[in-house]
């Protein structure tokens, strides 16, 4: 298991980052090149199993573990009136998904995903990024650590899932920091706010980007001061998954945004990352612009918890199926390429 002893480590990980096989990206190509069809007639199919090929190190990846998490975590910041929803909602939530009654439980089980929650100091909100940092560096740092607990290698994909009302409000703020940009053009309505809620949201963001830009040396700092504990996890997650070659599925805005701080600082951290789908959620286009991910759908959703993810997991286990299940011209006597 990955853990990061201090903000030092972390920042070393993210500086020195793992590489995708390049013979197994290599043997994947050749069988893609050989198989009974039109080369590149199954277009982004075959790129998704050339990337998986790659991270899992195999000709013929699979998707026997697929692993998606949530985590969870409460804002101080919600006290600004930047949600539709109170802060309680983050706790019923999460004994929702434990009941296996939302929509993630059954994403996740249509795409045959392991699913786990991991609620972290929900009684504890951050502080209000407006006029502190949201964490202190240890409390950062087990957000993080916490992330990068679930990672095990072996994993042959990873869904990043997260819930925490208001937490549109430091994902904008993130996005601000990392990229630049006027905090409207990152704020859009998160779970339904109204237009003097979105006001109050671009002010807050416009405030904790002010208040904490100049003490945004580095990925941590940023992720520490203007995030959240779920938001922290996911980042954790997401570097862990490159250290161990785990393939990563991006849900949507939140998610993104977790490793906007990791990819201003490196921009290869995106590397061993699909993007799910575009949301519905302002900024979140913008973001993928940014990070130089394509996404894989674009169904409007802006639920969160991972739900995309595990909808995209269907496209990943589509591509792996035709990769390696497949004949190739010479098993099937097909004379030539078509």
């Amino acid at each position: 298991m990955i853990r990061f002893d201090d903000k030092t480590a972390f920042l070393a990980a993210l500086g020195d980052l793992t590489q995708p096989d390049a013979d197994a990206i290599e043997a994947a190509g050749v069988r893609q090149a050989m198989l009974t069809k039109p080369a590149g007639s199954l277009g982004r199919l075959e790129q998704i199993a050339i990337f998986m090929a790659g991270w899992q190190g195999r000709e013929k990846p699979r998707a026997d573990r697929i692993r998606a998490v949530i985590f969870a975590g409460n804002h101080g910041v919600v006290a600004r009136g930047v949600s539709a929803f109170p802060a309680e909602v983050t706790v019923q939530m999460v004994a929702n998904f434990r009941n296996g009654g939302a929509a993630i439980n059954a994403l996740a089980g249509a795409c045959g995903a392991e699913l786990m929650v991991v609620p972290i100091d929900l009684d504890r909100p951050t502080g209000d990024i407006c006029v502190e940092p949201a964490m202190d560096e240890a409390d950062c740092l087990a957000a993080i650590n916490a992330g990068a607990a679930v990672v095990e290698a072996g994993l042959d994909l990873l869904l990043l899932g997260e819930m925490g009302i208001g937490n549109t409000t430091p994902a904008a703020a993130l996005c601000a920091q990392a990229f630049g940009g006027a905090a409207d053009q990152w704020v859009g309505r998160g779970t339904g706010l109204d237009a003097e809620g979105v006001a109050r949201k671009v002010d807050a963001v416009a405030l904790a980007v002010a208040r904490h830009g100049a003490d945004c040396a580095d990925a941590f700092e940023m992720v520490r001061r203007l995030g959240g504990r779920e938001i922290a996890a996911m980042a954790g997650a997401a570097l862990a998954a490159r250290m161990l070659r785990v393939p990563v599925m991006l849900d949507g805005f939140i998610g993104c945004a977790a490793v906007a701080p990791l990819a201003r600082d490196n921009g290869g951290i995106v590397h061993h990352c699909l993007a799910a789908h575009v949301s519905a959620e302002a900024g979140h286009a913008r973001l993928l612009d940014a990070l130089g991910l394509e996404p894989l759908l674009h169904l409007n959703m802006r639920l969160g918890e991972g739900s995309g993810a595990a909808v995209a997991a269907q496209i990943v286990r589509s591509a792996l199926a035709a990769h390696g299940g497949m004949a190739t011209f010479a098993e099937a006597a097909v004379a030539g390429a078509l």
